[in-house]
Formats: C-alpha cells, structure tokens, sequence
C-alpha cells in the first residue's frame, strides 16, 4: 500500500469520527508530530504505531489498513424511509434511523449526511407533536381562553397537515437519495451536527 493511501484513509477515518490530531495523539499515546506525519505521507506506521493509531480510533489495525466506505444507496434509502415508522408510534421515526444510522456511521458513505438528516426531522416533527398536545392540554385543564379556536376540526387538520408533511418529506428525500443527491428536510432543527 502507497504511504498516501494510508494517510488518506487515517484522515478521512479520523474526521468521520469529529477527532482533532491531537485528540487522536492524546488517545493513541502516539505523539502528535508523528500523527502529523503520518498523515502528510511521510511515513508508514508499522507494528505497534499502527495498532495504538487503529485503538485510538477504536478499530482494528486490519481495518483501518484496509479501511474503505461503502458506497450503498440502498442502504441510505432504506434509512430514509426507515422514518416511516413514525406512523406506528412518532418516537419510533426517531429511534429507528438512528439505529441504522450508528450501525453504519463509518461503514456506508453518506450515511452520516442523510442520518442527521433524518433524526434532526424526526426529532423537529415529534417536537411540534408533543408541543401541540401540550397546548391541548394546557387549553382543556386551565381552560385559557386562546384566539385559535381549537375545536376538533381545527385539531384534525393540524395532525393530517404535519403527518402528510412528513410522509412527503420522506419520500421526496428516498427520491433524492436514488439519485446520488443530498436530502433536503425543510423545517428541521440541527440538534446533531
């Protein structure tokens, strides 16, 4: 293997996982000039270098010399209408794709993209859900007179609204993902960077 190939792959692997160099040094008992030069290529990490970088990282030197992602479109579709699943219990939309997310965060390329994606909806969705059953529930027990009529009409109709956006949403963005593009969740708080 070329010293560069190494040296991009310990970079990309490194970033993929929101390390610094020096983070990355502190946890391999490596120190940090070496890590800086194994990674601009001007040296090959052998025997125990390479395993203390690889336990740094939290994978097998086997691993990280033959380190690779996986490009899957299928899998980041999958995880896209994994959402889906809010329609049986609204956490579940949650929960579900970031199972799959954290599964194959270092393995799949994209899947960290679209898996933020996802939750951060899922979580902005459930958080108008819960929000509204609060103001509902605020409005029945304290009964605080409120200039939104809620009468069932009006509550049926938020519902179909935010479940109809959020089926669109997911199947818009698995259109997205088939075609090699970015997801687009509109309405979305980034509670995961």
């Amino acid at each position: 293997m070329k010293d560069n190939e190494l040296a991009n792959r310990l970079i990309e692997l490194r970033k993929r996982k929101g390390f610094s160099q020096e983070f990355l040094a502190e946890e391999s008992g490596i120190s940090l000039r070496t890590i800086q030069r194994i990674e601009k290529g001007e040296t090959q990490p052998r025997g125990d270098t390479l395993q203390r970088i690889a336990k740094g990282l939290g994978v097998t030197s086997e691993e990280l010399i033959d380190w690779k992602l996986e490009k899957n479109s299928s899998y980041l579709v999958l995880l896209n209408t994994s959402a889906l699943s809010f329609l049986f219990f609204p956490i579940l939309g949650v929960l579900i794709p970031l199972v799959m997310w954290v599964s194959k965060k270092n393995n799949v390329h994209k899947v960290d993209e679209v898996g933020k994606e996802v939750v951060n909806f899922q979580i902005t969705w459930c958080l108008f859900i819960f929000l509204f059953y609060l103001l509902i529930f605020v409005r029945i027990i304290f009964d605080i007179s409120i200039s939104l009529r809620l009468n069932p009409l009006v509550i049926t109709a938020y519902f179909v609204i935010l479940y109809i956006l959020n089926v669109t949403l997911i199947v818009y963005n698995s259109i997205r993902i088939k075609k090699s593009k970015s997801p687009k969740y509109v309405l979305r708080i980034p509670f995961l960077r």
